[in-house]
């Protein structure tokens, strides 16, 4: 099993960058809730341990949230069954070793505090995650107000306003007086605009040191990923777990190094990352999509790898998992790189893509018989393209890759 050197506080924010696709436009809201957060904490003066869960917690807090139309709720004060996305992204930080700390946070920050004071819960766990509930409210209540001035220095009154009326019954009064002394400098509300609460979170990553994980570990955190990409849809259920096994098993069935096939495995947990931006309506429509349908669907891989990037030791995975959706003669997409241009763990990803999809129920059919996939497959080699060896080597395998390929639980 391999070791990888990753900066903790890069693979959060890329997470962050991820969930930021699902508002499609109001995007930075768990950088704008992290930002407010740690502004409130530093005049409560709070130890930097506590700050820094507090800021992962923060920037993660709508973990839960997968589909559009129910971040679409995110942005009204409140309203019925707001609980839910709060237990979802809880149970996803419970998934992971790494994040099991943030699970509290994150499941209580839609609690108030004066219900917040009967639960049987850390006190610490209570103050933070009723800070970051504030500093939601916060976020919405300006972009309530901002939607009639434009302008947030002239909405601060009203966003306070709003604020110091729940003062002891929705948020701990000593944490709303934080607030208060942060939010009487005009820069505390400049900081807010995107291109600023983007650079003060970048801070944060420099911060950290980069921390060695095992495979397990890495893999675990990564499924957190895959786990909200593929909660947007009951017809995408699973599709990230099964292009994971299918890629890692052709790895290995060509003999890959074993540091290669944990990284397919990784890809194809990853490769789907950037469909959160896409609009729960087209992954669930029964029929052909529209050309601009169509084209909302088709960044999704150029998303994938833009999130990915910048996490210094898995600037392969993200290659890869960028490139599913380009074909040999060229005809894919984002970049329409050609055979040469292709390497040869993205070609394996490719197919994995296709075979899982095929097998898979989706609105517009069922799940198709392992030869019906493997013709399909064969046409697309034969057309340039899919890898003809790869989709050979399927062919010598077809019942076990489609086993693989409907796997709910991968392996070690």
């Amino acid at each position: 099993m391999s070791s990888f050197h990753i900066n903790l506080h890069e693979a959060i924010y890329s997470l962050s960058d991820a969930l930021d696709l699902v508002g499609v436009t109001h995007i930075h809201h768990g950088k704008r809730v992290a930002y407010i957060a740690a502004e409130i904490a530093k005049q409560c003066g709070w130890l930097q341990g506590q700050m820094d869960e507090l800021f992962q917690a923060a920037i993660l807090h709508d973990s839960g949230v997968s589909k559009t139309s129910v971040h679409a709720r995110l942005a009204q004060f409140e309203w019925e069954n707001e609980q839910e996305h709060c237990n979802l992204g809880a149970a996803l930080m419970e998934s992971c070793d790494l994040l099991r700390p943030l699970s509290n946070l994150i499941r209580y920050h839609h609690t108030h505090w004066d219900q917040l004071q009967g639960l049987a819960i850390d006190y610490n766990e209570k103050i933070a995650a009723n800070c970051i509930y504030l500093a939601d409210r916060i976020d919405i209540s300006c972009l309530i107000a901002r939607g009639s001035s434009g302008n947030l220095l002239l909405t601060k009154d009203e966003v306070s306003a709003r604020i110091f009326e729940r003062r002891g019954s929705w948020f701990e009064p000593r944490l709303v007086d934080g607030f208060a002394k942060a939010a009487s400098s005009e820069g505390f509300w400049f900081a807010l605009e995107g291109e600023h609460v983007s650079g003060y979170v970048s801070r944060w990553i420099f911060d950290a040191e980069t921390v060695e994980l095992d495979f397990q570990q890495l893999r675990n955190l990564v499924r957190v990923f895959s786990r909200i990409v593929d909660a947007k849809s009951a017809f995408t259920r699973e599709h990230s777990e099964g292009v994971a096994a299918l890629a890692r098993y052709l790895g290995e069935m060509f003999e890959l190094p074993e540091r290669t096939c944990e990284m397919l495995e990784l890809a194809g947990l990853l490769h789907d990352l950037g469909k959160l931006r896409v609009p729960d309506e087209l992954l669930e429509k029964n029929g052909k999509l529209t050309q601009l349908e169509y084209a909302d669907v088709q960044r999704h891989s150029f998303d994938t790898y833009n999130i990915l990037k910048d996490i210094h030791g898995l600037e392969e995975v993200a290659l890869w998992a960028g490139q599913h959706h380009e074909r040999i003669d060229g005809s894919g997409y984002p970049y329409h790189r050609k055979k040469e241009e292709i390497s040869f763990e993205s070609r394996i990803i490719a197919v994995a893509d296709v075979f899982q999809a095929l097998a898979q129920t989706r609105p517009y059919r069922g799940p198709l018989p392992p030869l019906e996939i493997l013709r399909i497959l064969k046409d697309h080699a034969k057309s340039g393209k899919l890898d003809a060896e790869i989709v050979n080597r399927i062919e010598s395998q077809l019942e076990q890759c489609h086993k693989v390929a409907l796997t709910t639980e991968l392996k070690l």
